[in-house]
């Protein structure tokens, strides 16, 4: 039986294994409308040079991400997807929209990571999985053994 959703979170995080996220995620659904492409910045510091000037704020962060995710999509034939860059910690912000959006599924990539890197850096896919009230389809790294 082949799997199909009518709402598609898919984080963004602009790695090389973004597109392969996309192209899963465009593989079950009817539309590319369906798809919601969602990236999470951290917050801004208060203290960060940028910030205490001007010349950085939370929305020119958002315009230059939600071009970027603009491109991205267009790249990947998924153009009529919804595009949303939200602030805060990756793993909740992304389940907390999908909840919103009452998403059926979200396709995320795996990086892979393992070992010690994995404990200092986290993992954003296993925070999704835990978090999730929908089902989660973990797409394998593309130079995975």
């Amino acid at each position: 039986m082949p799997l199909t959703a009518t709402t598609v979170v898919v984080p963004i995080d602009f790695s090389s294994e973004s597109p392969r996220a996309i192209a899963a995620a465009l593989d079950v659904v009817a539309a590319g409308n369906q798809l919601h492409l969602v990236h999470v910045m951290p917050p801004l510091e208060t203290m960060s040079p940028g910030f205490l000037v001007g010349e950085i704020t939370e929305e020119s962060r958002r315009q230059k991400v939600t071009a970027a995710l603009h491109k991205l999509a267009a790249d990947a034939g998924a153009g009529e997807a919804t595009l949303v860059a939200l602030i805060g910690t990756p793993g909740l912000e992304i389940t907390d929209y999908a909840r919103r959006q009452q998403a059926d599924l979200i396709v995320i990539p795996s990086h892979g990571y393992h070992g010690v890197k994995r404990l200092f850096l986290g993992s954003v896919a296993e925070r999704v999985i835990r978090h999730a009230s929908c089902n989660v389809l973990v797409v394998r790294r593309s130079d995975a053994e």
